[in-house]
């Protein structure tokens, strides 16, 4: 139990990054939704960021990962020598300023075969932004492997509030002086740039977060190895196509939507009301990243010990709990949560219970996915993801044109149901960890009972409707608490006999 509080302490930490950053970066959505009053704008910002999420993967093609797994294969000896830091540093920096500038000379005939010919600054200022992304993610990991969660938090903070700062500052306050003193900004404002000052938003506060991790790329001595790089690109490309299938199965149906949907300006405003409702679900995903950052150097370093997949059984129930309770949450003030969306949008918030569960799915499969991890399998977790990859795409193909967004949500629960179901059965084969499949399918049924009950039945009462929903939630929360207690009752009472 010691290690899981430690693990739920950087999960903690982790998450004033993860969870409370991307929630005040989540605090844009409804800025979007009211400022840009065209969901079709919405659309661009969304189709757009689809393509950056799939490229940032390229760029850093499994290289986070392979650093923890060789940094921690090392004998304590030698880890001082910095070699497998400055290895991985020194690949990650060379592709990603090699596709900066390819961004940069060619975004004219980028932009045009995407459909932003009028604007290819918004391919250069996203590709370098991506770029540094993928160079930051390896200092980032850096930090996490010396156990500096606060540093992480705080830098992470840092590019989420000055992107915050400069969203508010271009699509808000630049408007209103525009229309008293438009001479004080009319150096660098344009009034119909309008959406694209998110993307100058970005640049900004990525450029200022790589300058403040520079502190932590030049550590110790340089000391690159060419022979291990190749062993770490052995192990990491097959992660590369992991995470491709993987964030294609979360993008994808941004990227194809215009193309497949049947009027493509239509297809666009379609796909801004999709993007900006898909937002709302964003809470499940944010706790997901939070335990992601810590939990994956944690079990890395948990390997070797012998209760090792006792601790992994444990924190699968845990992380089951904690998602479904936030499932049920949002669920329950889903009728809040639409307010915060312009009335526009407002047409998509049936797609939130099916994204939520979709990301319940995707939270699991990532707890699943360590065993391929640990024995050096990564094969398998790029043959599942493509499984749900083909799956996804098929979907989408087939019901866009005719379901519209509503094709895209049960796209990406389905896939990742296939995923979940692929990973356990080859995961216990090679790799067998006594889950406790009766209690984690008890708590699931009975949030979808729950889930039920507020679904199909309703009060005309705002406050009345409320009320019900919070009692509900608060069964499912007096539920596992109890027997979560009974069972840790029964372990102490174990462990003194013993």
């Amino acid at each position: 139990m010691a290690e899981l509080k430690t693990l739920a302490k950087e999960t903690a930490i982790y998450g004033v990054s993860s969870i409370i950053g991307r929630f005040l970066n989540w605090c844009l959505v409804p800025l979007y939704s009211y400022v840009l009053v065209d969901s079709g704008d919405y659309g661009i910002v969304t189709n757009l960021y689809a393509w950056t999420a799939l490229v940032v993967i390229i760029l850093t093609y499994g290289m986070e990962t392979g650093f923890f797994r060789f940094i921690n294969k090392q004998p304590e000896s030698e880890r001082s020598d910095n070699r497998v830091y400055s290895t991985t540093l020194t690949s990650v920096g060379t592709t990603s300023i090699i596709f900066s500038i390819v961004c940069i000379v060619f975004g004219q005939s980028i932009a045009n075969a995407l459909g932003y010919g009028e604007h290819p600054e918004f391919i250069w200022m996203l590709g370098v932004v991506v770029s540094m992304d993928a160079f930051d993610s390896i200092p980032f990991s850096y930090l996490r492997y010396k156990n500096k969660p606060i540093v992480f938090a705080s830098l992470k903070l840092l590019m989420i509030f000055v992107n915050i700062l400069f969203n508010i500052f271009f699509l808000v306050l630049c408007p209103i002086i525009a229309k008293s003193h438009p001479e004080w900004i009319s150096w660098f404002y344009n009034p119909d740039y309008g959406v694209g000052y998110i993307f100058v938003a970005n640049f900004i506060s990525t450029t200022t977060v790589t300058l403040a991790l520079l502190p932590y790329v030049f550590v110790g001595k340089w000391n690159f190895d060419g022979a291990l790089l190749r062993s770490m690109l052995k192990y990491s490309l097959p992660l590369l196509l992991l995470g491709i299938a993987g964030i294609m199965n979360q993008s994808i149906d941004k990227i194809i939507f215009p193309m497949v949907y049947p009027d493509p300006a239509e297809g666009m405003r379609e796909l801004g009301i999709y993007g900006a409702c898909f937002k709302v679900a964003m809470v499940m995903m944010m706790f997901t990243y939070a335990f992601r950052f810590a939990y994956e150097p944690f079990v890395f370093a948990k390997n070797e010990e012998k209760d090792s997949k006792t601790t992994y059984a444990d924190a699968m129930k845990y992380f089951v709990i904690t998602t479904l309770l936030i499932f049920l949450c949002i669920v329950a003030y889903i009728d809040v949560f639409q307010l915060l969306l312009g009335p526009q949008y407002r047409a998509g918030i049936r797609v939130v219970p099916i994204v939520l569960m979709a990301y319940f799915f995707q939270g699991v499969m990532y707890n699943l996915s360590l065993w391929y991890k640990l024995v050096d399998r990564t094969m398998f977790g790029a043959l599942f993801s493509l499984v749900g990859l083909v799956i996804t795409l098929i979907i989408n193909i087939l019901f866009i044109p005719v379901c519209s967004y509503m094709a895209c949500a049960w796209a990406s629960l389905v896939s990742a149901v296939v995923m979940v179901v692929m990973s356990y059965a080859f995961g216990q084969k090679y790799y067998p960890i006594n889950y406790d499949l009766k209690r984690i399918g008890f708590y699931f049924v009975l949030s979808m009972v729950l889930f039920a009950g507020m679904y199909f039945f309703a009060f005309n009462n705002v406050v009345l409707n409320i009320l019900y929903r919070t009692l509900l939630v608060g069964l499912f929360v007096a539920v596992a608490l109890w027997y979560e207690w009974l069972s840790l009752q029964q372990n102490f009472n174990l462990r003194r006999k013993h």
